[in-house]
């Protein structure tokens, strides 16, 4: 496949929606067509984690106002509320069912920071709605799930970010511009490692729903099962039928720079994948250790190393990548890269955070690198430039996929063929099962958006 620049790929890949969009949608929200100082009202789904610092992060920014928290758990609501009155002086308005944020018309963009189960049928409700949204990594429960996501913010008319704001970050984009320059020869295989021990949630009975909790809005698109305190608050990750283990959890944010790094705009052909859970008292089923290599057409490989329990870093690497090429590597980490070169593994360029950082003056304007990731959705919302996002949703979604194809190998427990264009496993009925799932009703992600 010929290769192209990212810019150049959501160009293309997005110019008939935008098209289509102006005809059939012209009442764009009228912040599309304003001035930057405008207020883009933004909601946030999922307050836990990363959707109170996102919360805070966006309520940081100007002419930006978080004006609906929604959550499940009414539990949550007022700690997150306060969490953001300190940060902007404004007390946000608080939902439990995402339906009632999505039918407020002065909701310009929904941010989805719930579990994985439900990112792709608010995306996709939240574009029928007319909202932009930025959607947490991964960006789907499963591969077709992305799919039909992409087909909604194309058919309305949608800006989409994805929350892999790596790409973002001064150090990241100066590592990928050193490795696109060909400084390390032809780059045939990179590592992604994400090497962080966890605790055993060990095991515990179902229980009662807890007050303030609204379990059927939680379930949502999953099968319902009785509550249990194991399967609900983050933990949730480390079932099959919300989750996609720790591959899914954290994977997306180092398969999108090896993505990034390799210029792949297509899926792997054949994929495998081996761990097991080797903490046996508890309740988990996704896998604790797990190790996947995923091929490209042209034999360039990505592989996946997961280690959840007791383990030792790589190179000094807890969580990054390690990038292999005709001339040298990369130690690729989460505050600093550096390159090795031949035989005798001589030392080459190094940079650190701070350097990079110190390099790009709209950086120092504007923060760290997630607010600059926040920074640039608000900007595409107003420009409607759908290739000038950093994460646009289609890139998303072919990093996700590079996950989902491992739990899929893993779980079927073979080498699996993919078929890049059709999206679909070749003679596989098993592995093709995986694709979607058996919608609770009225959470059902259609088939046609």
């Amino acid at each position: 496949m010929k290769s192209i620049s990212r810019r150049q790929f959501v160009k293309q890949s997005g110019s008939a929606g935008l098209m289509a969009g102006s005809l059939i949608n012209p009442a764009w929200s009228a912040l599309a067509q304003s001035s930057p100082n405008e207020t883009v009202n933004v909601a946030v789904m999922g307050i836990r984690s990363r959707g109170g610092a996102l919360a805070e992060g966006f309520a940081k920014l100007p002419n930006v106002n978080v004006a609906t928290i929604c959550d499940i758990d009414e539990n949550l609501l007022p700690k997150a509320v306060a969490d953001v009155e300190k940060v902007c002086g404004k007390t946000a308005k608080t939902e439990t069912d995402i339906r009632r944020v999505l039918d407020n018309k002065e909701i310009d963009a929904v941010v989805i920071a719930a579990p994985n189960h439900w990112h792709a049928l608010a995306t996709i409700w939240a574009c029928q709605a007319g909202k932009d949204v930025y959607v947490e990594k991964p960006i789907s429960w499963s591969i077709t799930e992305g799919r039909r996501m992409i087909e909604a913010s194309r058919k309305y008319d949608r800006i989409v970010q994805v929350g892999t704001q790596n790409r973002s970050r001064p150090l990241i984009q100066s590592a990928v511009d050193y490795l696109h320059a060909g400084k390390l020869g032809k780059i045939y295989m990179i590592r992604c490692l994400v090497l962080r021990p966890r605790d055993s949630i060990g095991h515990k009975p179902n229980g009662v729903v807890p007050k303030g909790v609204h379990y059927d809005l939680w379930t949502g698109p999953a099968a319902m099962r009785p509550f249990n305190e194991n399967r609900f608050h983050y933990n949730w990750h480390w079932f099959w039928e919300t989750g996609n283990g720790e591959t899914g959890n954290n994977g997306p944010h180092y398969t999108d720079i090896a993505r990034w790094i390799l210029k792949k705009y297509e899926h792997p052909v054949r994929v495998q994948s081996i761990g097991a859970v080797d903490v046996h008292d508890t309740d988990q089923e996704t896998p604790t250790t797990q190790t996947s290599t995923l091929e490209y057409s042209d034999k360039t490989r990505v592989q996946i190393e997961v280690r959840n329990w007791y383990t030792n870093s790589e190179d000094g690497l807890r969580m990054g990548l390690l990038v292999y090429g005709s001339e040298g590597w990369m130690r690729l980490g989460t505050d600093d890269w550096a390159t090795f070169f031949g035989r005798k593994d001589e030392p080459g360029p190094k940079m650190s955070e701070q350097e990079a950082n110190a390099k790009v003056e709209a950086f120092n304007a504007r923060g760290t690198g997630e607010s600059q990731h926040l920074a640039n959705f608000i900007d595409c919302i107003r420009s409607r430039k759908r290739q000038e996002l950093k994460a646009e949703l289609l890139e998303g979604h072919y990093s996700t996929a590079l996950c989902h194809l491992s739990n899929v190998a893993y779980r079927t427990g073979r080498q699996v063929i993919f078929d890049s264009t059709k999206e679909t496993f070749t003679g596989d009925a098993e592995a093709n099962s995986f694709l979607t799932r058996k919608y609770r009703h009225p959470f059902v992600v259609p088939d046609k958006v």
